[in-house]
């Protein structure tokens, strides 16, 4: 009897951890993707090769929602920026609720 009255909670637990572990790893590869960016903002000057090179990192079902941003001045030294942010859907089977993700890097212009 009182397995039915925690088994709910028990699925509750299980799920959380699945999405906290779908959250992080959604992060991780918004870090990494964002990296791949700024490596080829900081050595060519088009901005949408950086974008180019992020949306390959991600890969393809996460790139189609994710925003990315590259700034880059045309001054050798200065930073180059590239952030991607996304709305993560947390709990969707559930009427769930977003969770906003964003990853920022910078490396220096090379010449």
């Amino acid at each position: 009897m009182e397995f039915v009255l925690v088994l709910p909670l028990l699925f509750l637990l299980v799920l959380a951890i699945a999405e906290i572990a779908v959250v992080a790893r959604t992060s991780l590869q918004l870090s990494a993707a964002v990296r791949e960016g700024a490596r080829v903002a900081a050595t060519s000057p088009d901005p949408d090769r950086a974008i180019e090179a992020t949306r390959r990192a991600l890969g393809p079902e996460l790139a189609k929602r994710t925003r990315i941003t590259v700034l880059r001045p045309p001054v050798v030294g200065q930073p180059a920026r590239v952030t991607v942010s996304v709305d993560h859907m947390v709990l969707a089977a559930l009427g769930g609720f977003r969770v906003p993700l964003e990853s920022s890097t910078e490396m220096r212009v090379e010449g």
